[in-house]
């Protein structure tokens, strides 16, 4: 069963802040698409993306989200950033592409939902509603009732990428949140997410419904303690691998920009959160930055590993 990574690179680059895929025949060893290099560029909002998102949709096509932002362009001579100042600043709107075989792109177009009171839009995620047959697009943002300074996450419903219910509050709590990942297991809807502080770290939350109420994961917390420096990791995604195992990865920002990118866990059957580090179970040709990971077809991915890009 092949899969498919859609992601960014950190980098002091431009070119890292774009569309980048990667595949692997089995979920464990993963190679470079377009030898390494972006898949699209953006060529319109901040002219960067971050926090790549990638679903199939309903009708087979593929649709490709992501955070319009450049933080590159941001940098002071130092390399240093003003995050507040991005918070509070950053586009109010989303990177969107469409794709029916994951090489030829639609034009980009930029997701507007139709509220002007956000900072900026961070980390969109889909969740594909099989009940309503609509895309739930949840991200997080601050917002202008607050001064800009309390995260939560956000949701709006659509059927097809144009038309868009009003955003409203998906999840949040007395602290700030960020990169929420849904996920439903059999009957059971699984939200991970990043607590910003007190405890800085990744937690997890259950739910009989997609609304909620969610029921928050103790031992997950604990598991994530033991396992140290729970506060630089952010950005889960999860997959189900070949074998039936569930697959969690985290993405690793405390350390030196070249070595950042994705963690992976395992845990013995989805659902089950008595996830593992296992490094070595995996190899990537270099670090994935805040991403999604989907199965592909056999063909679709012969198609990737020799595909030019413009």
């Amino acid at each position: 069963m092949p899969y498919l990574c859609a992601h960014f690179r950190e980098s002091l680059e431009i070119t890292g802040e774009q569309v980048h895929f990667a595949v692997s025949p089995d979920g464990y060893r993963w190679e470079t698409v377009n030898g390494g290099a972006p898949v699209i560029r953006s060529k319109k909002g901040c002219g960067g993306v971050r926090d790549i998102e990638i679903l199939r949709r309903y009708d087979g096509g593929f649709s490709i989200l992501a955070t319009d932002l450049c933080i590159v362009k941001r940098m002071d001579e130092h390399h240093n950033v003003n995050w507040k100042d991005c918070n509070h600043n950053g586009s109010r709107y989303l990177a969107y592409w469409e794709t029916d075989d994951l090489v030829h792109f639609s034009e980009q177009r930029l997701l507007f939902f139709g509220r002007d009171d956000f900072g900026c839009l961070w980390a969109p995620e889909v969740f594909c509603d099989g009940k309503s047959g609509q895309y739930l697009i949840h991200w997080g943002s601050t917002t202008r009732a607050d001064g800009y300074e309390h995260m939560r996450i956000f949701y709006t419903l659509t059927k097809d990428f144009i038309s868009f219910t009003r955003p409203a509050v998906f999840f949040e709590k007395p602290n700030e949140l960020l990169d929420s990942h849904l996920v439903k297991i059999g009957d059971t809807y699984h939200l991970f997410y990043k607590n910003s502080d007190c405890p800085a770290a990744n937690m997890h939350e259950t739910a009989a419904s997609l609304f909620g109420p969610f029921t928050h994961d103790d031992a997950f917390d604990a598991r994530m303690r033991y396992y140290g420096s729970a506060g630089a990791y952010e950005a889960a995604t999860t997959f189900i691998l070949p074998d039936g195992r569930w697959c969690l990865w985290l993405d690793y920002f405390g350390c030196p920009k070249p070595e950042m990118g994705y963690v992976p866990f395992v845990s013995k059957t989805p659902g089950n959160c008595n996830f593992r580090r296992a490094d070595s179970e995996f190899s990537f040709p270099y670090g994935f930055k805040h991403g999604r990971v989907i199965t592909i077809t056999d063909a679709e991915y012969a198609r990737l590993k020799t595909a030019s890009f413009d």
